[in-house]
């Protein structure tokens, strides 16, 4: 099998050498690592936990392998290749396709729908996150139909879309709904028969005999057990020959006792003995077994209902995608299928229109709804240069954009997809209900032969008749379904509700842990400040500040580091032009260098001073340090080995940044700053927003080390970051935060991303995490009390001292009803206000 990592922490060839060795000494694993992308391909016979190969890594440097995707390139989100075994989930190739909704066989997807052959479930259909292809018809002939825009072939008159499916038939609800009429049709009659006969002086006896009316209950059993029913009994027989035993095997025992029972009493009235009999004839359980089965029916159809509301979050995303685009081609507008635009393409968006695909705006202005992806009901202003997403809504302006990110790439693609993959991940609070699951049918087998049997040699006459009706309402009244569904159904409708308020979550695992954080190590720029810095000034201590400010500004215009593009940007608009670079480096924590007319400039912090061999004079010392206490940001410039000068960068605070750590600390989160900034800059922040603490100065592996000290300490550490340089100590957090608006590495590397990049979406996923998980234990405590107490109370528990039993029937619906109340209780979370 081939599984594909990220690696972080490589800066040359010689450290891709070092991984690939240290990844091939590992038994059974042959390794191809590359520089460009980061990635290693690794090859192995069975799976390698991700933990062992991270082990590898530590003893060869500091390299960090984390969760990929095969397709790396430049998407936002990627779709996980799970290396956790607590990740089930499913591949992108499931899309559309039926899986199991208790995952019995993890990511195994079926073509068509059915039953789950592990645990008789019927299986759920996964969303289609594929946009659909657009058909096109004519008015006047609706036979013609094809997939491009154009004039009918018959009578020259524009084609027009067909109207899309806003959602497929549910047709396992179909089915069942079929079924259950069918069922109550033959099974109201068999009941008000048998109801009817225990009545004195039942007129029905007039027109037939008691055994003619039995005959008449089989005859009308017969539609139900084998037609509406019968589902129930392939499924129980499947999970007794692969020994996967579950609610069906109860159910089908139960009523298939109970019918057969009847059968032979019918037939054969005379090898039974007189406690079996009423009225000189045996007690007949048809009506028991009709009622029992429509009872389940009843429970299965109010499931299937309830299943298509948990995938409401995806569905709502699905309906943000536009079908069509306007395509500007030789200076004309062009209608075509948003499945026909390529990158590069310019794309007219017209006022209250959905953009099309992700872009940039090359001409024009306008205000942008972005609520339905970032969760913000304030629209936001955009003009030429800013980005524009996917599914979002345009005002009341027209403009022009480009084509930068299509098909599965664009963000809305990418949300979909990371939404599917996280709601059908496994959380490790369902290890618990797994391991009871486990032995909990053949533990209620084992009850019910033991009633039957205390009840015959210990109940009141007719004990054998007690001891066979307590012990059928035993098997029906388990639900391990209840137990299987608590922890999935939560997760599921948790996961969305996070998606529509910008909370993208990776899978189950970290929804779970982040309600336990307690430490919040953080970034400063583009996470607590707003990542858009801007330049105050640049200083040189001999005055020539224009040539200076060409020389950095053409340094760094070969860097990502938005400190870098402040400076290019500053120059620009002060018409400098930029020249020529030779030998530029980035250095990673400290800063850039190269050659720049000769001469060898570098720009960054201290430590980039100190690698340099740059002295730095007292009196510029002095100044820099007064920048700093301001919370500037001060980069020190170096020209041919001689500090000349400084750049004084600022980067506001985001407003929300203040409510939203404070919010965190009442909560009992420690919140610390840790940035390669220098002390006095990290301070005056920390200052300003009353953080627990602050570490200046810090190079990646320094937030690493930081963070592998604080969970030494036992703490449960999360980490947010946006920067490159961020995605170590993300993927070493417990819980890795990626601000949406950052690279695409620190999001890889991460298991919560916020869309909009504000600490504020950090509160929304712990105010959710707590919700989910006190969600997922009020369906347990559901489930597992109603198991005890209604195993108990069917057992006859009750029934020495205050006379209770349990019909069968009562039991039937009683189960039927308890998957459904986790079902119910999980959709509450929708209604969730973060």
């Amino acid at each position: 099998m081939t599984h594909t990592y990220i690696i972080t922490g490589m800066s040359c060839n010689g450290c891709r050498t070092k991984v690939e060795k240290a990844l091939n000494e590992i038994d059974g694993v042959e390794a191809s690592v590359s520089l460009e992308p980061p990635v290693v391909t690794l090859t192995t016979n069975k799976k390698v936990p991700i933990f062992k190969l991270q082990k590898a890594l530590y003893a060869a440097g500091n390299y960090i392998i984390s969760e990929s995707d095969v397709a790396f390139e430049n998407s936002l989100y990627s779709i996980p290749i799970s290396s956790d075994m607590n990740t089930m989930a499913l591949p992108a190739s499931a899309s559309g396709k039926y899986y199991c909704p208790m995952f019995c066989e993890g990511e195994k997807v079926y073509d068509k729908a059915g039953d789950c052959p592990v645990c008789g479930m019927d299986l759920v259909k996964a969303p289609d996150l594929n946009a659909s292809k657009i058909a096109y018809t004519c008015l006047m002939h609706p036979e013609i139909a094809q997939d491009q825009h154009g004039d009918c072939p018959i009578c020259g008159m524009d084609l027009v879309p067909m109207k899309p499916v806003d959602e497929e038939e549910n047709t396992a609800y179909t089915d069942l709904m079929r079924k259950m009429k069918i069922a109550l049709v033959f099974t109201i009659p068999v009941f008000i028969i048998s109801m009817t006969l225990m009545f004195p002086n039942n007129p029905l006896l007039k027109l037939l005999g008691i055994n003619d009316w039995n005959w008449v209950q089989f005859i009308l059993s017969l539609p139900v057990v084998f037609y509406a029913g019968w589902m129930f009994f392939l499924r129980a027989w499947k999970s007794i020959i692969s020994w996967n035993l579950n609610m069906f095997t109860l159910i089908g025992i139960g009523t298939g006792i109970a019918f057969l029972f009847s059968i032979a009493g019918l037939l054969f009235p005379d090898y039974f003995p007189n406690e079996f009999k009423h009225h000189g004839a045996v007690s007949l359980y048809f009506e028991a077994t009709v009622v029992i089965l429509t009872l389940v029916l009843l429970g299965q159809l109010m499931e299937a209902k309830a299943h298509g509301q948990t995938n409401k979050a995806i569905k709502e995303l699905l309906k943000l995608a536009p079908i069509e685009a306007t395509l500007i081609i030789d200076g004309k507008d062009k209608v075509i299928s948003i499945n026909d635009i390529k990158k590069g393409n310019l794309l007219r968006v017209k006022p209250g229109e959905k953009i099309p695909v992700d872009g940039k705006i090359t001409n024009g202005e306008s205000t942008i709804d972005e609520a339905m992806i970032s969760g913000e009901p304030i629209p936001v202003d955009k003009t030429i240069g800013d980005t524009v997403i996917a599914g979002t809504i345009n005002g009341n302006k027209s403009f022009v954009m480009i084509a930068e990110k299509v098909g599965s790439e664009t963000l809305l693609s990418q949300i979909m997809q990371m939404v599917n993959d996280a709601s059908r991940s496994r959380a490790p609070i369902q290890k618990l209900a797994d391991s009871i699951a486990k032995f909990f049918v053949p533990t209620v087998v084992i009850i019910s032969a033991l009633t039957f049997i205390i009840w015959s040699k210990f109940g009141p006459e007719p004990a054998v008749v007690y001891g066979f009706i307590n012990a059928i309402a035993v098997l029906i009244i388990a639900c391990p379904c209840a137990l299987g569904l608590a922890t999935p159904m939560s997760v599921m409708v948790g996961v969305g509700k996070g998606a529509q308020s910008g909370v993208l979550i990776k899978n189950a695992e970290a929804l779970e842990n982040m309600n336990k954080v307690n430490v919040l190590i953080t970034d400063k720029t583009g996470t607590i400040t707003e990542g858009k810095p801007s330049v105050e000034k640049v200083y040189s201590v001999n005055s020539e500040v224009d040539n200076l400010l060409q020389s950095i500004a053409s340094l760094n215009q070969y860097s990502e580091h938005p400190l870098a593009q402040a400076v290019v940007n500053y120059a620009k608009s002060a018409t400098i032009s930029l020249i020529e670079v030779k030998d530029f480096e980035a250095i990673s924590g400290k800063g850039v260098i190269g050659t720049v007319a000769n001469k060898k400039v570098a720009l960054g912090n201290e430590k980039l001073m100190e690698q340099v061999n740059v002295n730095v004079s007292d009196d510029l010392e002095t100044k820099i340090s007064a920048e700093q206490k301001l919370g500037k940001t001060v980069s020190y410039i170096a020209v041919d080995g001689i500090a000349v000068g400084f750049v004084s960068i600022s980067d506001k605070i985001k407003p929300t940044s203040v409510a939203a750590i404070k919010e965190l600390m009442r909560q009992g989160v420690e919140v610390i700053i840790i940035t390669g900034d220098n002390e006095n800059t990290a301070k005056a922040v920390a200052d300003e927003l009353h953080l627990t603490g602050f570490i200046a100065n810090c190079l990646p592996e320094d937030k690493l080390r930081e963070i592998k000290r604080l969970q030494a300490e036992g703490k449960i550490v999360a980490m947010a970051g946006d920067g490159i340089n961020d995605a170590p100590a993300l993927a070493q957090a417990n819980i890795g935060i990626a601000m949406g608006t950052g690279t695409d590495v620190a999001i890889k590397s991460a298991k919560i991303t916020l869309v909009k990049g504000d600490l504020q979406g950090i509160v929304k996923a712990r105010n959710l995490s707590h919700a989910v998980m006190r969600n997922i234990k009020q369906n347990l405590f559901f489930a597992f009390i109603y198991n005890v107490f209604g195993i108990s109370v069917a057992a006859g528990v009750l029934y020495p001292v205050f006379g209770i039993l349990l019909s069968p029937m009562i039991a039937a619906a009683a189960m039927s009803f308890s998957s459904v109340s986790v079902i119910v209780n999980s959709l509450r979370l929708r209604k969730l206000k973060l």
